[in-house]
């Protein structure tokens, strides 16, 4: 039995006119959160931060590859994970033609993941990957930019994420890890419950490990020779970038 309240095309045409007004207010509010973004303070980067590519060991101003820009998705794959975490692989699925177009405008796009290059090759080949990817293993750039944490950080609440801070890690009594910010998903009632376990089961890894990395993205600008971070985003914040979001937002029963 169909659930969902039905009417007549009038009806829908009525309906849809409607949420076209609030679609377009929020894609002219969109545009002013894209101002306000490039309108950030930019921070000077003086620290030099090594990654292992497939050119060698590299700074962080060789990722640019000869650009002015660089966007990086932070990529969970931690050095113990024996595979990526799933919904990062579900946004790098889209990178191939995406790093391809933003390099036509000045902007280089890669992944960066603690994990060995090594075992980030082999992933990249599985899954038919030819974007950039970065290792940053023995790097202070991920706890730097707030997506990797210590297992004594994660013991004692003393991590920061997406701008808050954490209690320290707990598990719910029996359903498995409670999921840090990000890692969340609903259901059938509403409340929120957290796939940690299943997803770092996908990874090859436990509950604590995987949850000691984080989803992020973050911006530089390189300028006269400085490089500058410009931007950050995290959790839900990252919505936006992962197209198949887009899409299931538009479908009928939404994200499921």
């Amino acid at each position: 039995m169909i659930e969902h309240k039905t009417g007549t095309r009038e009806e829908w045409l009525a309906a849809r006119l409607e949420l076209l007004k609030a679609e377009k207010e929020l894609t002219r509010r969109s545009d002013e959160l894209a101002k306000q973004r490039q309108g950030l303070p930019w921070v000077r980067i003086d620290k030099k931060y090594s990654f292992d590519t497939d050119n060698g060991k590299v700074l962080l101003s060789d990722l640019f590859l000869g650009r002015s820009q660089l966007l990086v998705y932070h990529f969970m794959f931690g050095p113990d994970y024996k595979a990526g975490c799933p919904s990062c692989t579900s946004i790098a699925d889209e990178f191939n033609g995406i790093f391809q177009h933003l390099a036509k405008h000045d902007v280089t796009l890669l992944a960066i993941s603690r994990a060995p290059l090594e075992k980030l090759n082999v992933y990249k080949q599985q899954r038919g990957w030819n974007f950039p990817w970065a290792s940053s293993f023995g790097s202070d750039f991920n706890f730097d930019f707030n997506v990797s944490f210590t297992e004594e950080q994660q013991q004692g609440g003393d991590i920061e994420y997406n701008f808050r801070q954490e209690p320290a890690w707990k598990a719910a009594e029996g359903s498995g890890a409670i999921a840090p910010e990000g890692l969340l998903t609903k259901d059938q009632k509403g409340n929120e419950t957290g796939p940690v376990d299943k997803y770092a089961s996908i990874a090859g890894t436990d509950s604590r490990t995987y949850t000691r990395e984080r989803p992020g993205m973050s911006a530089f600008v390189l300028a006269d020779g400085v490089i500058y971070h410009t931007y950050s985003a995290y959790s839900r914040g990252l919505d936006i970038l992962w197209g198949m979001y887009q899409w299931l937002d538009r479908a009928p029963k939404g994200r499921g």
